[in-house]
């Protein structure tokens, strides 16, 4: 099967995020999973392109090489293979001290600097959402070298600027002044890096090495940049197009269905009509 890519017909969108953040993956990488979609993502890498990455499981298990896909990160599956079955504290401990290259997370706002909010919607004291809340968000998107979203794409997501800012982007207020800072300034010694891509429902957003300003690399099959930036609230920088977000090719659709995800707990299967 190798690099044949599927047709339109015998692959969903979840399986095109899922290969799309698959790709996000270098081999050797250690790389931060939570539950769902990212943990199919990370493993599909480790059965095609990295096969000697190194998986973190956010509940504590390390280097875990599960031959099926756990239905969390608590799940007991996640220890077979592993070096370590411990816990939160040695899975933090180790991001904290700057391991961690790649961690994969969801969101419910984003902004053009990508900060990302999964606290709540409006005024936080007075929200009109409370949202479910930070989780390990902040901690992954601080101490890993890259950090991939996944999101669901809608104009009211992407946002000028977020409700609550849960994990910082690339432009944040330094305190006590409140005046908005790069990144690089605001941590200092700790700096190690920050968001890498949001990959959307409808393309894969990259952001500008000097500015930190979001930018779209890809649209997904069917979508254009016209109708991907109507999505938007902000006003996006579509002059970096690089084309077509690559389709699954027929072995990623073979490990996600066939090997990883079976039971469909994560991906559904396309069923040719």
């Amino acid at each position: 099967m190798g690099r044949e890519y599927a047709n339109p017909e015998e692959y969903g969108l979840a399986d095109l995020l899922c290969c799309a953040a698959s790709r996000e993956v270098q081999d050797n990488e250690i790389v931060f999973a939570g539950t769902g979609l990212p943990m199919v993502a990370i493993m599909l890498a480790q059965k095609t392109h990295a096969p000697n990455l190194k998986l973190i499981f956010e509940a504590g298990t390390l280097d875990g090489r599960p031959p099926a896909i756990p239905t969390s990160v608590g799940d007991a599956r996640c220890e077979m293979g592993a070096s370590r079955a411990s816990g939160l504290y040695d899975a933090f401990s180790i991001a904290q001290r700057g391991y961690v290259d790649l961690g994969f997370l969801g969101g419910a706002e984003v902004d053009e600097y990508g900060n990302v909010n999964t606290t709540c919607i409006g005024d936080y004291l007075n929200p009109e959402l409370r949202l479910t809340g930070s989780g390990g968000n902040p901690d992954i998107n601080s101490f890993a070298k890259r950090t991939v979203f996944i999101m669901v794409h809608e104009k009211r997501r992407f946002t000028p600027n977020v409700s609550y800012i849960t994990s910082p982007g690339w432009r944040v207020k330094k305190w006590p002044e409140g005046d908005f800072v790069h990144r690089r300034e605001l941590y200092g010694a700790a700096y190690r890096g920050g968001p890498s891509a949001v990959i959307s429902t409808a393309g894969v957003f990259r952001f500008d090495g000097e500015t930190g300003r979001i930018y779209l690399d890809t649209c997904h099959p069917g979508k254009t940049p016209q109708e991907i930036t109507e999505m938007c609230h902000f006003d996006l920088d579509i002059s970096r197009v690089s084309g077509e977000t690559l389709p699954p090719t027929r072995e990623e659709l073979h490990f996600i269905h066939d090997v990883l995800d079976p039971e469909q707990i994560f991906i559904p299967k396309v069923t040719k009509g």
